[in-house]
């Protein structure tokens, strides 16, 4: 079995209990999701089988869009609503401060992730020294957000709604944080949903209460829809067998022409979906980076 599943991650579940979940439905032993998302967060979590995940870096590297509720004048030590209050405050702003901060976050910066993260120090998860009450040392990461605009009101239970996007590494709840150190006053994110990611949107995933053994099948999307962003090219059968074996192709020897160096394209043979290749402009080659079928499937 090889495909992607775009599910809609319920509350209350981890990433990795949906691999299970997708795991135990379709009897695939090959299963991976592209993107963490913590328990409390909802939202779309594709998920690859077979041969196919061989192209989960190549979503995890893509921008990722979501709606994110923000409670003010609380601070966790998950930077969530599931953690330990560790401090609260009185809440004195208005719609007018909420937007000149959250206009301030825009373009590129650099982050400080939350401990209660899954980034290993020492080959140790930060989860697992936070959760044991030991404290390190994080580097500041660079992110860029793109996009950061106020969708509601403040509330009696002083919370708003966000939606954002942002690139590859971007931590919510540490952005949420920093929203209230600028505002003046303490943060906590009260509700995640990843509403889109490497340009699948929330409308096009399944629950996972609605999979079953007998229709799983009927929601299993071809891989190369992975990676239907790339731009896509066609072989002849001698190179695609060149490029399955590990081979570079001649570009003056490919369609098109009109190449970046470094861009990643969809290769295939007639209607088979071979692979990504990497542009390589000063090799003139299109260099192998990914396969997905084998090259006696092209043959």
């Amino acid at each position: 079995m090889c495909g992607l599943l775009l599910i809609n991650k319920p509350r209350g579940i981890t990433s990795f209990g949906v691999v299970a979940a997708v795991k135990r439905i379709t009897g695939e032993r090959h299963v991976g999701h592209t993107g963490t998302l913590d328990p409390m967060a909802t939202g779309v979590l594709p998920v690859l089988l077979g041969r196919a995940t061989k192209l989960c870096d190549f979503i995890l590297c893509a921008d990722k869009c979501y709606k994110a509720t923000v409670r003010l004048g609380v601070l966790t030590d998950t930077l969530d609503i599931t953690g330990n209050v560790l401090s609260t405050d009185t809440v004195s702003v208005t719609a007018r401060d909420i937007d000149g901060v959250l206009e301030s976050f825009l373009g590129e910066s650099r982050q400080k992730p939350p401990m209660f993260s899954a980034i290993k120090k020492d080959g140790v998860r930060l989860y697992r020294l936070a959760r044991a009450g030991k404290a390190a040392d994080i580097p500041a990461r660079s992110i860029t957000v793109f996009s950061l605009k106020r969708e509601s009101d403040i509330d009696e239970n002083n919370e708003f709604t966000v939606s954002c996007r942002v690139s590859k590494g971007t931590y919510i709840r540490s952005l949420v944080r920093d929203i209230g150190e600028r505002l003046g006053c303490k943060a906590t994110l009260s509700a995640l949903e990843r509403t889109e990611t490497a340009g699948f949107c929330i409308e096009k995933c399944v629950s996972l209460d609605t999979l079953t053994e007998k229709n799983v099948k009927e929601y299993i999307l071809p891989a190369d829809t992975a990676v239907e962003r790339f731009s896509r090219v066609s072989v002849t059968a001698p190179q695609a067998v060149r490029f399955s074996n590990g081979g570079s192709l001649d570009l003056e020897r490919l369609p098109g022409g009109d190449y970046s160096d470094g861009e990643l394209l969809r290769v295939y043979s007639k209607d088979l979906f071979i692979g990504l290749g990497a542009v390589s402009l000063g090799e003139n080659a299109l260099k192998f980076r990914c396969l997905i079928n084998p090259a006696q499937e092209v043959e």
